[in-house]
């Protein structure tokens, strides 16, 4: 519901992407690996990232500790999350650089991300030390891999971690759209950080969602094979959670 935590999930995603591709043997994942890591650099080139991620810690923080006293409260479990969230703004705060600067500036792979935004640009003959590297053990890759991700590991933790305090800040309740369509007004004195929705699996309708600080929409499409999208005219049921924390 806000550019920050858009943001971050779109860096979410790309950590994911290079963790589930880094530790392959075949190369190919190895390339995939870089394209993410590349993506990840060009995202985190925002100066304020940093300060974003401070930011939002904190709030975190502070919002955990004003449901301390509530009952029924683990005080446990509410250590641990507090724990957690101080380790990962000490994280943040102990970068003596910018978030992925190491990787940024290193000639290596600033040589592959500038032939990557030709169509095959990096193929082995235009980029015969990448095809070198991509051929040597996967230990040599990895460990490489690791040296351009150490900057951005704090960002990462943090990042994962306030993801899923949002996500599992909120209840999914069963709703229904409408003719497909599904509005609902946000409260402004607790912002919502996202929305999910649920579908059950193999369903031919998927949504589209737009929304911000005072409300959001879902509109349900319904796939046709070989032709465009349409919106549904059906109710359908879901489940939403409106992610606060």
């Amino acid at each position: 519901m806000n550019e920050r935590v858009r943001t971050f999930l779109r860096l979410e995603h790309l950590f994911e992407k290079v963790d589930y591709f880094m530790p392959q043997y075949d190369p190919w994942a190895t390339r995939v690996a870089v394209e993410a890591l590349i993506d990840i650099t060009a995202v985190t080139a925002r100066s304020d990232l940093r300060t974003e991620i401070a930011k939002e810690l904190d709030r975190n923080l502070a919002a955990v500790e004003r449901i301390a006293s509530q009952p029924g409260v683990d005080p446990n479990a509410l250590e641990r999350v507090l724990k957690d969230l101080e380790g990962a703004l000490a994280g943040i705060v102990s970068l003596t650089s910018p978030i992925g600067q190491t990787a940024r500036e290193d000639e290596f792979l600033k040589g592959v991300a500038q032939r990557s935004t030709i169509p095959g640009g990096a193929c082995s003959f235009d980029l015969p030390q990448y095809h070198h590297w991509l051929v040597q053990s996967p230990e040599r890759r990895q460990s490489r891999l690791d040296h351009w991700l150490q900057d951005l590991r704090p960002a990462d933790a943090a990042i994962r971690l306030m993801l899923s305090l949002a996500r599992s800040s909120a209840t999914p309740r069963q709703v229904t759209a409408v003719g497909g369509f599904f509005q609902e007004a946000l409260d402004l004195q607790a912002p919502a950080q996202m929305v999910r929705v649920a579908l059950p699996g193999g369903s031919s309708r998927y949504p589209e969602i737009s929304g911000h600080k005072n409300r959001f929409s879902i509109r349900f499409m319904t796939i046709e094979p070989r032709l465009r999208p349409t919106p549904t005219p059906d109710d359908v049921e879901f489940r939403l959670t409106c992610c606060v924390f």
